[in-house]
């Protein structure tokens, strides 16, 4: 049987590192009113403002007129976190690993590995253009 899910936050903004406190407080909103444990508010607030942070960046690559869009749904098991950017996606099945020694010192490189050790459960749609991140419910 297929999960049923309820969206009840939705954001949309413009591609500026500026409007990351958008994310930051729908981030907020959701684990207030879906009563997320506190000690999983820091994972979600992290993975999503990592995949935002990579919408805005490397998706619409900075650029104001693109827009990023965060929708939130709800099942009876978990919370789906969708962004989706303008950009034409990226190869998510080839990345660097950012422990390998060669990568270990770079400054970039460690966003979906941040993202896919603190959610539950990741995937991509739309060739990358789209990022899933679901959290089990932890009331």
């Amino acid at each position: 049987m297929e999960t049923q899910y309820k969206e009840f936050q939705s954001v949309s903004f413009a591609s500026s590192i500026d409007n990351l406190n958008l994310a930051e407080s729908l981030v907020d909103d959701v684990c207030s009113e879906c009563n997320i444990n506190e000690d999983h508010y820091g994972n979600i607030l992290i993975a999503v403002t990592e995949a935002v942070n990579n919408a805005i960046k490397h998706g619409n690559g900075n650029t104001p007129s693109k827009k990023v869009t965060i929708q939130v749904q709800e099942s009876e098991k978990d919370i789906q976190i969708k962004v989706n950017d303008e950009g034409n996606g990226f190869d998510y099945n080839n990345l660097p690993d950012p422990t390998a020694p060669e990568n270990i010192e770079k400054e970039s490189g460690r966003g979906i590995f941040l993202m896919k050790s603190l959610a539950d459960d990741v995937t991509f749609e739309n060739s990358g253009a789209q990022v899933i991140l679901s959290f089990k419910h932890s009331r």
